[in-house]
């Protein structure tokens, strides 16, 4: 047994359970010092947004908790990281530094540094994968390269037998006087103006929440997920989607959760298993899109498809400050940017709908929705962010072609039948019949206005008419496709992200 104390570095791990750093720390046998850094430096990944702020303060304090329960106190500490964790190290006198991985291109480069660093000092240094089911450097075609294809990469992905997810850790050590901030000191809940209600009101952040939550959807919503998981309208989906980012709850533990559903499904219908593996799927694309980052550094700012560079965007500030209030004039569009402001989440469907319309409808550039959705999600995860937006522009890996343009009408009919999400999500538009509710500047005067609506002035009309809008972009399309097509090379090659 060793007696010097071992550092574990938290960063979006915020767990206890299926944490390999945390449980290396455990098996070394010797004190623990659980240190947890904001560093507001991390110029890549522009900060923090406002919703992942909040999100942020709720779930450090949880995890607090579950440490305390352990016999460890976090330590917070704001700064830079590269600072910050060599001089706790020395102070404390470790012996070993742990963490577990990340995979943004400086993140990479800035870990594999301090490793570097801490070895030199004589420490022992180890990270771990604690955020995906195969690194990305681990998933190979054929031909030895990276996969540019999801379906291919997903068919290669189920062929892998996934590590069965850790445990939590039982009692350890602390390390006593280690000087640390306060997290209300950190200000990462807003005040003034306290815009947070709609957070509070929809999420519980923490690790025993995300384990609730997959619990209750493996109970509730697993069987019916492959039919419904398009409606907006319906609770459907298993809003896991925040708790991963954060590390709350890890894939493994998804993963191994559903494969025991799928375990003890005597007597369930066969539609159980076909909506299992759609959940799996969905899981499969989180993968995709961080082995997508980690082979294509620049993904967050760059099209993959290199012809798109030449595309005529629009820089109409008018036409995107309309999209980000909800205020286009298409109520499916309004609905899902309205709940996206309330909640800091957005059904995935109403993120291909209100994405479509952006960059296809206003010609608006990707990048641009790609930094509010990280602005205002509490899940903005920026692999799965920015090569979803990159899916929906045509301009990705795998990407939907550029003519698949999302109809805001009939993708609002298709998936809100009835009308309950725009209904509840833009309520000036609630009294309207069913027939004008996805279109309301088809409803005649005698229809308005019974409904109390007046067009323009309770309710926008339509920024643009979108049989026209349509065609101009198919236009731009058409004007660059003569431009070059390679896929942008791979930056980061088969190097481990320390």
């Amino acid at each position: 047994m060793t007696h010097s104390p071992t550092l574990v570095w938290f960063r979006l791990d915020l767990r206890v359970c299926d944490n390999p750093a945390l449980q290396a720390a455990a098996g070394r046998g010797a004190p623990v010092v659980p240190l947890f850094v904001l560093d507001d430096a991390e110029a890549g990944d522009r900060g923090f947004g406002g919703a992942r702020r909040w999100w942020l303060h709720h779930s450090l304090a949880a995890l607090a908790g579950s440490l305390r329960q352990r016999g460890l106190s976090l330590v917070l500490r704001r700064g830079r990281a590269a600072e910050i964790l060599p001089e706790v190290a020395r102070s404390t006198g470790a012996g070993a530094v742990y963490w577990n991985r990340c995979y943004e291109p400086w993140r990479i480069a800035r870990d594999r540094a301090l490793k570097r660093e801490l070895a030199g000092d004589g420490l022992e240094v180890e990270s771990f994968n604690a955020a995906l089911l195969h690194e990305p450097w681990t998933v190979k075609t054929k031909a030895g390269g990276p996969f540019g294809v999801y379906s291919a990469f997903w068919r290669a992905l189920q062929q892998r037998p996934v590590a069965d997810p850790w445990p939590a850790p039982g009692p350890m050590t602390s390390v006593a006087g280690v000087a640390g901030d306060l997290l209300d000191d950190w200000g990462l809940l807003p005040r003034r103006p306290d815009w947070a209600g709609g957070l509070r009101e929809t999420w519980t952040p923490g690790e025993a929440s995300a384990q609730g939550r997959l619990d209750a959807f493996l109970e509730h919503g697993l069987e019916d997920y492959a039919s419904e998981r398009d409606r907006p309208d319906l609770d459907s989906t298993s809003r896991l989607s925040p708790h991963l980012h954060f590390g709350e709850i890890g894939p493994r533990q998804v993963w191994a959760a559903v494969q025991a559903f799928l375990e003890r499904q005597d007597g369930r219908p066969r539609a159980a298993g076909s909506s299992a593996w759609k959940f799996l799927a969905e899981l499969g694309w989180r993968e995709f899109s961080h082995h997508l980052l980690y082979h294509h550094p620049t993904l967050p700012e760059a099209p993959l498809r290199a012809q798109f560079e030449a595309f005529p965007w629009s820089d109409d500030e008018g036409l995107f400050r309309a999209w980000c209030r909800g205020l286009t004039g298409y109520p499916i569009v309004d609905a899902g940017m309205r709940q996206l402001w309330h909640s800091g989440w957005l059904h995935n469907r109403l993120r291909m709908i209100v994405a479509s319309f952006l960059v296809k409808d206003l010609l608006i550039p990707w990048q641009r929705g790609e930094a509010w959705f990280r602005d205002t999600l509490v899940d903005a995860d920026l692999a799965n962010n920015a090569a979803s937006w990159q899916w929906v522009a045509g301009c990705g890996a795998d990407a939907a072609p550029f003519f698949r343009i999302f109809n805001p009408v009939l993708q609002g009919e298709k998936f809100d039948p009835r009308g309950d999400y725009v209904r509840r999500w833009v309520p000036e538009l609630a009294r309207l019949p069913d027939r004008y509710l996805h279109k309301p500047w088809e409803a005649p005067e005698s229809v308005l206005r019974p409904a109390g609506l007046r067009l323009g002035t309770d309710y926008p009309e339509p920024l643009v008419d979108h049989r026209r809008a349509r065609e101009k972009a198919l236009a731009a399309f058409e004007a660059i496709k003569q431009a070059p097509r390679p896929v942008q090379a791979p930056g980061a090659g088969d190097l481990d992200a320390t």
